[in-house]
């Protein structure tokens, strides 16, 4: 099958089967490693990718999926060489330890702040909530996505 979709801001085709993975095919096919599998079953978050803005688990999204849409990785997030506000957060604040985690937060972040620009500590962490991590633990993940959200604001004023 033949789709069509944008990915990370370049009209992309590839030619796969209607029935094969987004995760697998965004990390083998564009070698985009920043989306991650884990569990393979939506349970971890690892994999979550953005789709026309809203965050997806790509594990569980199939290749057909993604015609006509607009996909955003980690990856194109922020220009080469820099960090986007919410990325550079997550380094100041101690939210990053392994890192596997991190690529799945963020992006999660990214839709949160989109839905909901000031977010309480509550509603971070019911918007995080599909997204695991082992090592750092969520307090310093939340006070990342509040100094985030701090920033941003400063931006839209």
């Amino acid at each position: 099958m033949r789709v069509k979709f944008m990915l990370n801001g370049k009209q992309t085709i590839v030619d796969a089967p209607a029935d094969r993975r987004v995760v697998d095919l965004l990390r083998e096919d564009f070698g985009l490693i920043g989306v991650k599998e884990c569990c393979g079953a939506g349970e971890c978050g690892a994999c979550t990718i953005l789709v026309n803005g809203t965050s997806r688990l790509s594990c569980l999204m199939l290749a057909a999926q993604l015609e006509g849409v607009e996909v955003t990785t980690i990856e194109g997030v922020a220009p080469e060489g820099s960090f986007a506000i919410v990325q550079q957060a997550f380094i100041d604040c101690g939210a990053v330890q392994c890192g596997f985690c991190t690529p799945g937060m963020v992006l999660a972040v990214l839709d949160l702040l989109q839905r909901n620009p000031q977010p309480s500590s509550e509603e971070i962490r019911e918007g995080l909530s599909g997204n695991l991590c082992r090592c750092t633990g969520y307090q310093k993940i939340v006070e990342a996505v509040q100094v985030a959200a701090a920033l941003l604001k400063g931006r839209r004023a």
